[in-house]
């Protein structure tokens, strides 16, 4: 069992940055892949960042790749997102997820209850 809590949403300008934090509980941390996901009001959750268990690989959607950085530090329990170059279009809803391996959302077993990142123009 693995519990999530994601912090570090706010409001920000268009062009700004923010740092999601998703602090896990658990002994098994460092052995899931760690994904982060949005949803906007209206539409539905979409991938945006996922990285390997030991941090080696990582993967991102494009609407976000040059702009987002996922890591983790397995130590701390905690993967982050560095959102730099914000956009109103990233406006969400932001989950972070556990799973045996990266991928698509259904691969993830364990969700957060999600950060409100809000852009604004």
């Amino acid at each position: 069992q693995v519990q999530l809590v994601e912090s570090g949403g706010g409001l920000v300008q268009a062009g700004g940055s923010l740092r999601l934090s998703c602090a896990a509980s658990g002994h098994t941390f460092s052995s899931y892949a760690m994904g982060w996901f949005r949803q906007a009001p209206g539409k539905e959750r979409e991938f945006v960042a996922t990285i390997s268990w030991s941090g080696a690989s990582s993967d991102y959607a494009d609407s976000v790749k040059g702009r987002f950085t996922i890591s983790r530090d397995n130590a701390k329990n905690t993967v982050y997102l560095q959102m730099n170059s914000l956009k109103p279009e990233d406006t969400a809803l932001y989950y972070c997820a556990a799973g045996a391996v990266p991928g698509p959302l259904a691969s993830y077993r364990y969700w957060g209850q999600g950060t409100q990142v809000t852009v604004s123009s």
